[in-house]
């Protein structure tokens, strides 16, 4: 499988959750589309920033698994804590942690068929 189909089928799979988990998820994944890469004009979530995100809804607690565009991106210290800021104001969440990877590398096949027309590359 190609790495842009596993990451559209994991995306496909986080918006389709249906425990009331899901419906937090869901609510954490409209939050994360709030939150703009600083160097293009799309957000987070569809630019395939997030590479993982683990909720647990009875607790309330976020793990966030996500990159930047490039390691040496200027906001590397400081976008953590505005992707924690934009997940804390989604209701029922109480603890948000995210950790910033950088393997695998991002690359433009981790965009989301919404963010590749945003950006006029279909």
């Amino acid at each position: 499988m190609s790495e842009s189909a596993w990451w559209k089928r994991a995306q496909a799979r986080d918006e389709a959750a249906g425990s009331e988990s899901g419906d937090l998820k869901s609510r954490v994944i409209e939050a994360l589309r709030t939150v703009y890469d600083p160097e293009i004009p799309v957000n987070i979530y569809d630019l395939g920033l997030v590479y993982g995100l683990d909720v647990d809804a009875q607790e309330g607690r976020v793990e966030i698994r996500m990159t930047l565009t490039a390691p040496g991106c200027p906001v590397a210290q400081t976008f953590p804590a505005t992707v924690e800021e934009a997940v804390f104001d989604v209701s029922g969440v109480n603890d948000v942690h995210v950790e910033l990877v950088w393997d695998p590398p991002w690359s433009r096949e981790r965009m989301s068929d919404a963010a590749r027309l945003q950006l006029g590359m279909l």
